[in-house]
């Protein structure tokens, strides 16, 4: 029997749209780029022969059009995991659920997704202007959580070594974290030759979860330094950022491929930052617009 999604879990508008989006069906490519930032949108969207769609509802932007013969969707999901979650279960409702019957297609499509943002660099090798595509997340978030299966796609192993290491096993005042792989083949199509494959920390706020202290002291002064100083498998943690965890888990579960790819704007270690980066990153939107 086929599962029915009630009005209530499934919001669809008057026009046919989904709730938040206010995407139609219809409007959805096979390969998406997300963005945090309305105003990226038509950034990218400015590289395409042609536009099919163009929507906005609250912080979602949406433009759907051709670049070099590719059909490709761009959304702006705004800050958090918290926005990805509503990002990719409305993406995937779009592609795989019948808004007419509102039952699941029989045949799945599986999106591609990659994730354009920004970061904080954590290591001496990702200087600003680095570029970083995320192999592993580590989210800080709590998000897959809440979903079946989460054990079944985490690196657990690496997760009980990183609990371990920064102290917060046992402590039920301590985050939840999860580690999460990106798809393998996107990877190799994205990061080619000249990103670096980093662990990507996905915080759940830009302040005090990456070790920023202004007024409120930090539960943990030497938080970061644990960070920088963790290693496992070969591995070290190579940035900070905010949505990476859920795109990669949430896309896991519900068989589509993902990963994130970002511009180094500051590097923690070494107190460095560069907010003039808006021209620079168009490098990394073309070099991802032409590898998708």
């Amino acid at each position: 029997m086929k599962k029915y999604f009630a009005p209530s879990e499934l919001i669809i508008n008057d026009d046919g749209s989904v709730f938040h989006l206010h995407v139609k069906p219809e409007w959805l490519a096979d390969k998406v780029i997300l963005v945090g930032d309305p105003g990226r949108v038509a950034l990218i969207g400015s590289h395409f022969e042609n536009k099919e769609c163009e929507v906005e509802s609250r912080e979602f932007k949406t433009i759907t059009g051709t670049y070099k013969g590719k059909r490709i969707t761009v959304v702006s999901t705004g800050i958090g995991c918290d926005n990805i979650d509503i990002v990719m279960n409305e993406l995937d409702a779009l592609a795989n659920i019948d808004f007419q019957t509102r039952e699941e297609k029989p045949q799945l499509r599986r999106l591609e997704l990659v994730r354009i943002g920004t970061c904080g660099g954590l290591q001496p090798d990702t200087p600003v202007g680095t570029f970083i595509c995320s192999q592993k997340s580590i989210g800080f978030d709590g998000l897959l959580n809440f979903y079946a299966g989460r054990n079944d796609i985490c690196d657990l192993q690496f997760e009980h070594a990183f609990l371990n290491h920064m102290g917060w096993s046992g402590n039920i005042c301590a985050p939840a974290p999860y580690v999460i792989d990106a798809d393998s083949e996107l990877i190799e199509r994205i990061a080619g030759n000249d990103m670096v494959r980093g662990v990507t920390i996905a915080a759940n706020g830009f302040f005090g979860p990456q070790g920023r202290e202004l007024r409120i002291p930090l539960a943990d002064p030497k938080q970061n330094d644990k960070i920088e100083n963790f290693e496992y498998n070969g591995y070290r943690i190579t940035n900070f950022e905010m949505e990476s965890s859920a795109l990669a888990g949430l896309s896991r579960l519900m068989g589509h491929k993902a990963t994130t790819v970002c511009m180094v704007i500051a590097n923690r270690l070494i107190k460095e930052a560069n907010t003039g980066y808006r021209n620079t990153i168009d490098t990394l939107i073309k070099t991802v617009l032409d590898r998708i």
